[in-house]
Parts: C-alpha cells; structure tokens; sequence
C-alpha cells in the first residue's frame, strides 16, 4: 500500500480551538518538541488567562483524537504574539506547522492587529516557513527576558 501524500494526511486533521481538556495533551506536545514549561510559565492558569485576555490557542487533532500540534498566540492589547507553534517530530513535514501559522495569521487579521513571532535562529525550516508567510526578519533588536525575579 502506497503512503498518503501530504495533502491527504493534511486534509485529515482537524484543527480547532483548544479545549480545557486537551491541556495534558499540549504539555506533552511541548514537552517532546522543547517548547513551554514551568520555567516558561506555560500552565493551565496561563493559558485561560491568555484566552480571557483576547489570545488564543489553536490544536491540531486527528480524526482519532490525538493532539499533535499546537499554535498559541496571547494579545498585548497592541500585537498578537505567536508562541509554540508545535507539531510532533512524527507528523512534521507535512504542512500542518504551515497551516496552524496561516490560521494565527488569519487570527491576527481579524483581530486587525500585528502579529510578532520569536524563533530560534538554528531552527532553519522555521525561519523559512516564516518567510514564505510573510514574517519580516526585525533585525535591529535584542530580545530580553526575565523570567525569575528571586533575589
């Protein structure tokens, strides 16, 4: 039996908003793929609260109810941020990374605000998923966080 092309595996997903219960789900997905976190602040609270406050998080599930992908994107009041754009090392290459980006951009559209994304430089397919998309390279500032305000 042949394998499936990328548009059929692509046009069996579904993608959707997240539930409250697919939050197991999700942190596993961020888990194996290296996003999000505790250090992070990535949990249950942060997510509703980032809903609440006018973000949202999409997921790609298949027709069997397994999550295996994510795009999250929390609203400033000003910009969209697209965080944790995820897809499972199995299922990557497959267009579902792509379209999860083209639903936060359309999300973003809607909205009629800016959307802003941060990627690790060495994540080469990334970048150039960006780019195809129309993400610009903001190349004259550092990004800075703090992230543990102990002493």
């Amino acid at each position: 039996m042949e394998n499936p092309g990328p548009e059929k595996i692509l046009s069996d997903v579904i993608f959707r908003d997240y539930e409250m219960a697919d939050y197991s789900a999700v942190i596993d997905l961020w888990d194996k793929t290296g996003l999000g976190g505790a250090l992070r602040g990535d949990d249950r609270e942060a997510i509703k609260k980032t809903i609440r406050l006018g973000g949202k998080l999409l997921v790609a599930v298949l027709p069997g109810g397994q999550l295996i992908g994510s795009s999250w994107m929390t609203y400033d009041g000003r910009r969209i941020h697209l965080h944790h754009v995820a897809v499972l090392p199995e299922w990557q290459r497959r267009g579902i990374g792509r379209r999860l980006t083209e639903l936060s951009i359309g999300f973003a559209k809607e909205t009629g605000t800016q959307i802003k994304l941060e990627v690790h430089q060495s994540n080469k397919g990334a970048v150039k998923l960006y780019r195809e998309l129309g993400f610009r390279y903001l190349g004259d500032y550092d990004v800075y966080i703090m992230r543990d305000f102990s002493p």
